[in-house]
């Protein structure tokens, strides 16, 4: 039997996670070339700093605050909202709609959704004075708590604790807000994952050394400049009509390997086959390009006119004289409709289709802030949401990024905007994208037009946004079948903070406790099997063991209530012995509800059970 205590903070330093591994958990300690930076990494994993080592890097008062907040357990809960998820539309929905602190949620998702979302876009605040950011925290140190953990001076600390209690805007407050939530974010990452991140001028260059050092440099993809807006501010000295879309992946060996996918649809009108070739329809292409090679300079001769011709002046032929040849024996060159033109290159559909268009660095065709807005007042009839970003821009980052069936991750979900995109999208090309996202419930204004249409939340919107947008779809796509709903969970308060860290798993006297509601054991299966692995879109389904009601998510078998007795351990041993396809691997209690003696009696079971299935059994007993 094992004694398991879940989210101790005991122990956890702002580097202690991270010592076993090193690219995967310090890209930053690697440059553009993969060569490992020895200093940097020996700076990243020291108990003190050593001035005497310095090098380039980014710095800011409470850097050293983020590393922690990075590493430390969730202080919450994760619960269900049972009666949304209950309704029939909703039962086997694979996206998900989260209400809490995004790190958090993030922290909650770690175990279950590592390595899993194909694609992350979040549109963070801006930090411009007047957008409402300022840092909150509600986890608590003294100083010298902080710096025991922190590894850094009290004198440090002290500063660090004064702007996160005094709801700072600075630099470095908006740094130590990102730092943990871009680090987290990136452990749920698939090996060819991409992050899209918006941002304006005001934070831009402070995001970019952020996400060189959370992803590496080596890993960075584009700055992408968003022409926000068309209409000029004629009261301004230089109009600002951009953000930034800063573009990293998670791995560019990998990205770059599959670089093919990040490509924009092709515009495939004009392709015929004009001349019945087998390999289908084609369509055109100079056969020059630009620049002066000598190489790629030769005189190519019309086999039907005889006229021979250069390339034109400042350009080249696209292949040597040997290449061309061998596509002209291959008819893979014309001379114009009529053989008496130039040489052109056929380009097959199917190639067109592999290859796409290569996107720019410039997207000004993506619809603006001002199409954002329209499309909220179109769903809602009014404005209830400022600067809502087009779902014609978050398509543009699935469309490039995103498989058909891949997961795309938004933690700063505001209106809801990538929901609806990646809806949207799913019913135009029958696709079967999950979304994933996050949303504070932060009270909005009550003068706004959102409070006194009823939404007393952001996530309030949020929800009604994705439901009104379903609609939507449903109506426009009525041959459509695919997900257009979602599930709920929010954060919660823990009710379960440990008062003594040292209990002993063989005590006989086991606190025992019957105070907790239905609701609030349900709260911690929910949490339990999250961080156990599962999705939280995977089903947990109530086992039946003499009137115990136990609960199986995957191989792993609840007991969550009190009353689990002699009878109930005698119908789990038949279940076991008489049904094919019940074979849990682990046994999940939870210690408050069941008596030190039942534990032990359960844990003599479970090792002398005489295994008719070979399945290795283990009994994990958690407070």
């Amino acid at each position: 039997m094992t004694s398991e205590t879940l989210f101790l903070t005991s122990g956890i330093t702002s580097t202690s996670p991270q010592i076993e591994q090193l690219k995967s958990l310090f890209p930053a300690c690697f440059d553009k070339g993969g060569r490992f930076l020895w200093d940097k990494f020996q700076a990243e994993i020291a108990q003190q700093t050593d001035i005497g080592r310095e090098f380039y890097s980014m710095n800011w008062l409470g850097k050293s605050y983020a590393r922690l907040l990075r590493n430390l357990p969730p202080e919450t809960l994760l619960a269900e909202d049972k009666t949304h998820n209950a309704k029939p539309e909703n039962q086997s929905s694979q996206n998900l709609l989260i209400r809490g602190d995004n790190l958090e949620v993030l922290k909650h998702l770690q175990n279950a959704y590592m390595g899993s979302v194909k694609m992350i876009y979040i549109d963070p605040p801006y930090n411009t004075g007047s957008d409402g950011f300022v840092y909150q925290d509600d986890r608590k140190f003294t100083p010298a708590e902080l710096a025991r953990l922190a590894n850094i001076d009290e004198d440090e600390a002290a500063r660090i604790l004064n702007f996160t209690d005094k709801g700072s805007n600075s630099h470095s407050a908006w740094l130590t807000f990102m730092y943990p939530r871009l680090y987290v974010a990136r452990e749920l990452l698939k090996d060819d994952g991409v992050i899209f991140i918006s941002i304006d001028d005001n934070e831009a260059a402070q995001l970019k050394l952020l996400c060189d050092e959370v992803f590496g440099e080596g890993n960075f993809v584009a700055d992408v400049i968003w022409n926000s807006r068309k209409s000029v501010s004629s009261d301004a000295l230089i109009s600002l009509n951009h953000n930034h879309i800063l573009i990293y992946s998670m791995n560019n060996d990998i990205f770059y390997k599959n670089k093919h996918k990040f490509k924009l649809k092709l515009n495939l009108d004009g392709f015929d086959n004009p001349d019945n070739d087998s390999r289908g329809k084609w369509k055109a292409d100079p056969f020059d390009s630009p620049g002066i090679r000598a190489n790629l300079t030769y005189e190519i001769e019309n086999p039907n006119t005889k006229e021979r011709y250069l390339p034109p002046n400042g350009r080249c032929w696209r292949t040597g004289e040997k290449e061309y040849l061998k596509l002209l024996a291959d008819n893979r060159i014309i001379f114009g409709k009529t053989g008496n033109s130039k040489p052109q290159l056929k380009r097959f559909l199917n190639e067109a289709e592999e290859r796409g268009k290569t996107t720019k660095s410039i997207w000004d065709d993506v619809g603006t802030a001002t199409n954002g807005t329209q499309e909220i007042q179109d769903l809602f009839g009014e404005k209830v949401f400022s600067t809502p970003k087009p779902t014609s821009l978050i398509r543009r980052a699935v469309e490039l990024s995103c498989d058909n069936n891949d997961s795309i991750m938004d933690f700063f979900a505001g209106s809801g905007t990538t929901a609806h995109a990646v809806m949207q999208l799913n019913a135009e090309d029958g696709g079967s994208r999950r979304y994933i996202c996050v949303q504070l419930p932060e009270k909005t204004d009550e003068k706004s037009e959102a409070y006194k249409a009823g939404y007393q939340t952001i996530s309030d919107i949020t929800q009604a946004r994705i439901e009104k947008a379903a609609a939507k779809i449903r109506a426009e796509h009525p041959n459509y079948t695919g997900d257009l709903s979602f599930k709920i969970f929010q954060t919660v308060e823990n009710f379960r903070q440990h008062q003594d860290d040292d209990f002993a798993p063989d005590q006989m006297n086991f606190p025992f406790n019957d105070k907790l509601s239905e609701e609030q054991l349900q709260t911690l299966l929910t949490t339990w099997v999250l961080y156990d692995g599962a999705a939280l879109t995977t089903p947990i389904e109530p086992v039946q063991l003499g009137g115990y009601t136990a609960y199986l998510c995957e191989k792993r078998l609840y007991l969550m209530h009190a009353g689990f007795d002699s009878a109930n351990l005698l119908a789990f041993i038949q279940k076991l012995d008489g049904e094919a396809d019940f074979n849990p691997n682990r046994i999940i209690v939870f210690g408050g509800n069941m008596q030190s003696r039942m534990q032990q009696e359960l844990d003599q079971a479970v090792r002398t059970y005489a295994n008719k299935k070979d399945i290795e059994l283990n009994l994990i007993v958690r407070v």
